[in-house]
C-alpha cells in the first residue's frame, strides 16, 4: 500500500520508493543526495502507478541526458503494427521515452499496448486525441471535454503529459502585434490558440490547472509544460512570445510543486547557435531548475533530410548548458513522417549529442565507454570495437563491405598497411614493419 501520492511527495518525506532506488542504481548516485533533488522538482521521475512495466529513469541536468522518440499513426500513415516495430526499435537503441502522437483512428488500444508493454517512460499530448477521441470539431469541444481526456491518459498509465499551459487570450494579441515569420508551430500550441480563437474563452489547462493538478496527483503523472511558442524559425528565436510564456511556465511550475506534482518545462525549437547555452540559463533561472526538455535545438533553417544532424548539434550544446532531456529530430523532420529507418538515424544523432553532452559537464562514468573504445582501437580489436558502438550493426558492415584486399584482421581498407596503429604498435615492439 502506497503512503505517498507522487516521486515528489514521497521524497518529501523520505520515503524511498523502488522507482528512486532504480534511478540511483542507474545513475551510480545516492540515495539521499537523488531523493533531495526529488524533492525540490530538479529530478522528475516520470512514473506513472499504472504503468506496472517501467524501468524507471531519472530527468535532470545532474543526471545522465535522456532522449524522447516521438511516434504515432497519422491520417496518411496509419499502420499500428509499423508504429510498434518503430517503438520497440527505439527502445533497443537506447531511447529513455516514447511520446504517442498518435492523431488517428481508435488511440487507446495503441496506447494502453504502450503502457503495458513498453519499458520506458510514455507520454502524449491530450489535445491532439481530444478530437480523435470524441470525433468533433475543435470548436465543439468544451474546457472539461479536455481534462476528461487528460484523465482518461492518466488511467491508461502514460507517464508524462505535454500540456500547453502557458499561453493566454493575452498570447492572441502578442502574436498579431509581434508578427512573427513562423508564428506558432507547435501543433499542440496552435490547437490551443485555435480553440481560444473561435470560442473567445480563456485556454482550458491555464484557467482549470488546479483541476488537472489533482488528476496528476492520483495517478503520479508528471506535467511537461508545452512551449507553444517556441521558435520554429531562426528569426523567431528568443523573442518576446517565447520568453512571456516561459515566465508564465515558472509560475505553474511552482504551483504544480505545491502539489506534489513532477514537472518538466519544454524548450525551443530553432535557435542560432550561440543562443542556445543563454536559453538554457535563462530557463533554468525562470523555473528554479526544473528539468528542461528540449527539441533540438535546430540551429539552421536550411538542412531538410538533415535535420537529425542540425538537431544533434544544438542538442549537444543544450543538454552541456543544462538540458536533461532530448527529444529526437529525425531526417523527414519539416517533410514526412518518418519510417523505420529515419527512426534510427534520428535516434542515433540524439544519443551522440546526449553522450557527447554528457562527457562534457562530466557525469560520472560517461566516458568509460570511450576510453575502452580507445583500448579496443590501440589494439586494432574490431569485436571489441563493435561492443563500444552506438550502432555495432552499421560498424561491422561498413567494415565488412570495404575489408581490404589482404585482411589479416588488423587493418581496414582506409590505410592498409600504411595503419599508423599497426606501424606504431609494431615499432615499439622492435618488430619489422612491412609496407609493400
Amino acid at each position: 500500500m502506497r503512503n505517498y501520492t507522487t516521486q515528489m511527495d514521497a521524497a518529501r518525506k523520505g520515503i524511498l520508493t523502488p522507482e528512486i532506488k532504480t534511478v540511483a542504481e542507474k545513475e551510480h548516485m545516492d540515495e539521499d543526495k537523488l531523493m533531495k533533488l526529488v524533492a525540490e522538482g530538479k529530478v522528475a521521475i516520470c512514473a506513472n502507478k499504472n504503468h506496472t512495466c517501467l524501468s524507471a529513469e531519472g530527468v535532470g541536468s545532474m543526471l545522465r541526458t535522456k532522449i524522447n522518440v516521438n511516434l504515432g499513426v497519422s491520417r496518411d500513415c496509419k499502420d499500428y503494427d509499423v508504429e510498434m516495430k518503430k517503438v520497440m526499435s527505439a527502445v533497443n537503441l537506447g531511447a529513455e521515452a516514447i511520446m504517442d502522437l498518435s492523431s488517428h483512428g481508435d488511440t487507446q488500444p495503441f496506447r494502453r499496448k504502450l503502457t503495458s508493454e513498453c519499458p520506458v517512460m510514455i507520454g502524449t499530448v491530450p489535445v491532439y486525441d481530444s478530437v480523435i477521441h470524441y470525433q468533433r470539431d475543435l470548436a465543439t469541444l468544451s474546457a472539461q471535454d479536455f481534462i476528461d481526456v487528460i484523465r482518461m491518459h492518466a488511467e491508461d498509465g502514460v507517464d508524462f503529459v505535454t500540456l500547453h499551459c502557458g499561453i493566454t487570450q493575452k498570447t492572441i494579441e502578442q502574436i498579431k502585434k509581434h508578427k512573427r515569420k513562423m508564428n506558432i508551430v507547435s501543433r499542440g500550441g496552435s490547437l490551443v490558440f485555435a480553440w481560444m480563437s473561435m470560442t473567445g474563452e480563456e485556454n482550458p489547462f491555464y484557467e482549470h490547472y488546479d483541476e488537472i493538478l489533482d488528476i496528476c496527483e492520483e495517478y503520479d503523472v508528471t506535467i511537461s509544460l508545452g512551449d507553444a511558442c517556441r521558435p520554429g524559425c531562426l528569426a523567431d528565436a528568443t523573442d518576446v512570445c517565447q520568453i512571456e510564456e516561459l515566465v508564465r511556465l515558472g509560475e505553474l511550475t511552482k504551483r504544480a510543486w505545491d502539489h506534489n506534482v513532477q514537472v518538466m518545462v519544454e524548450g525551443p525549437g530553432h535557435v542560432p547557435l550561440d543562443q542556445v547555452a543563454a536559453n538554457m540559463k535563462v530557463q533554468q533561472s525562470i523555473c528554479m531548475g526544473a528539468p528542461f526538455y528540449v527539441l533540438g535545438p535546430i540551429v539552421t533553417d536550411i538542412a531538410p533530410g538533415y535535420d537529425h544532424i542540425t538537431s544533434a548539434i544544438g542538442g549537444a550544446v543544450a543538454a552541456m548548458s543544462g538540458a536533461s532531456f532530448l527529444c529526437y529530430v529525425t531526417p523527414a523532420e519539416h517533410l514526412a513522417l518518418p519510417d523505420v529507418e529515419d527512426t534510427k538515424q534520428g535516434i542515433i544523432a540524439s544519443k551522440i549529442a546526449a553522450h557527447a553532452a554528457d562527457i562534457a559537464k562530466g557525469v560520472p562514468g560517461a566516458r568509460d565507454i570511450d576510453d575502452r573504445m580507445a583500448d579496443a582501437r590501440q589494439k586494432l580489436d574490431w569485436e571489441a570495437q563493435y561492443e563500444c558502438a552506438l550502432d555495432p550493426e552499421t560498424a561491422r558492415a561498413i567494415r565488412d563491405s570495404r575489408a581490404p584486399e589482404e585482411d589479416h584482421g588488423d587493418t581496414c581498407s582506409m590505410c592498409g598497411k600504411f595503419c599508423a596503429v599497426r606501424s606504431m604498435n609494431k615499432a615499439l615492439a622492435g618488430e619489422y614493419i612491412d609496407i609493400l
